[in-house]
């Protein structure tokens, strides 16, 4: 069987990227343009700012990714892009650029759900064993999602109100912490102590949802009582004390979810997978568990990347996914309708 490589294209937020996979499994080339100092002023990412950087960076980054794996866009077997979900004036670049050249360099076409990619970061690591468990957690998705297969994704639990990033940058906001507030904060936890004793939402029914919302007003309403009264709370007391809440429900119902569900891995994907509380609460739940493997990518893997959307545009173009010429960005393709859609050959 020959060589399979797969150029992959992500601009769905605040990075331009670009990548190269082999066979689904091997990192070529990782190329990320990330736009962080341009945003941190407005404390959180402009749509209109983010898309002028990906108009002016993406082929800089084609073109340094091509020279990193040292091939020619004529050893590409096809092109996957990220055509959702999120920021539509972002996906529209990442999507133009990938028709672009797909029509240049007469190459398929797959269009690649975001979340998805996030799930196959994990497969650069170390190849998939079904059924797995992944637990999705970043800025705008804290998800449980059970996959029987490639390809297939099963929702068993989301969040129904805040994301888990979303809370952090929330929190770091009103403790005035720099954007982005993620890092920041899990950074203070590791100083501070557990001191106060947050809400956890634990839901109805045993539930594997999820909520943070009451978790934030609560930090939120924390530091604006004691500032009306006058007495001053550690930052790294608060950070601690509210990383513990979301780290103990995160890894309680991924636990949970897993033995319920009878799974060989659990796989963690997103942004938040970078946490160090986190990656260490999971390794301590899930480590004495001779029945389950767990898998948490590197830290360059769990940010977005390009390398996560050639690994799942593999998978999708193997099982005869062909995007047209009408791929447009689409800012609220969920996991399921990717998973349910027609196959086009």
């Amino acid at each position: 069987m020959m060589d399979q490589y797969i150029l992959g294209i992500e601009t769905s937020c605040d990075e331009t990227a670009v990548a190269i996979v082999k066979n689904g499994t091997e990192l070529i080339a990782n190329v990320v343009a990330s736009q962080i100092e341009s945003h941190k002023r407005f404390g959180g990412v402009v749509p209109e700012i983010a898309s002028r950087h990906h108009v002016e960076q993406v082929t800089l980054v084609l073109e340094e990714a091509l020279e990193q794996a040292d091939m020619n866009m004529e050893e590409i077997d096809a092109i996957a892009v990220t055509e959702g979900p999120g920021l539509v004036g972002a996906l529209l670049v990442g999507v133009n650029a990938a028709k672009a050249l797909a029509f240049a360099y007469q190459k398929p076409l797959v269009g690649v759900q975001h979340i998805a990619g996030h799930i196959y970061a994990n497969r650069l690591m170390k190849e998939f064993q079904f059924p797995l468990l992944s637990l999705v957690v970043s800025g705008g998705h804290t998800e449980l999602i059970l996959m029987k297969e490639h390809g297939s994704f099963e929702v068993i639990g989301e969040t129904r109100d805040d994301a888990a990033g979303e809370a952090y940058d929330k929190v770091a906001r009103t403790l005035k912490l720099p954007y982005p507030g993620g890092p920041h904060i899990d950074r203070l936890a590791h100083e501070g102590e557990v001191t106060i004793d947050f809400p956890r939402a634990w839901l109805e029914n045993d539930s594997f949802d999820f909520s943070f919302s009451g978790l934030k007003s609560s930090v939120i309403n924390t530091l604006h009582n004691a500032k009306q009264k006058g007495i001053e709370l550690k930052q790294e007391d608060i950070a601690a004390s509210f990383q513990e809440s979301v780290v103990d429900v995160l890894s309680t119902k991924a636990y949970k979810a897993a033995k319920q569900y009878g799974v060989k891995q659990v796989i963690v994907a997103g942004g938040v997978a970078a946490n160090k509380g986190l990656r260490a609460r999971l390794e301590e739940k899930f480590g004495s568990d001779q029945e389950l493997e767990l898998l948490i990518p590197p830290l360059h893997l769990c940010t977005d990347n390009a390398a996560m959307i050639a690994a799942a545009g593999t998978v999708a173009f193997n099982q005869g996914h062909r995007a047209g010429w009408d791929l447009n960005g689409n800012p609220s393709l969920s996991l399921e309708r990717y998973a349910k859609r027609s196959v086009t050959k």
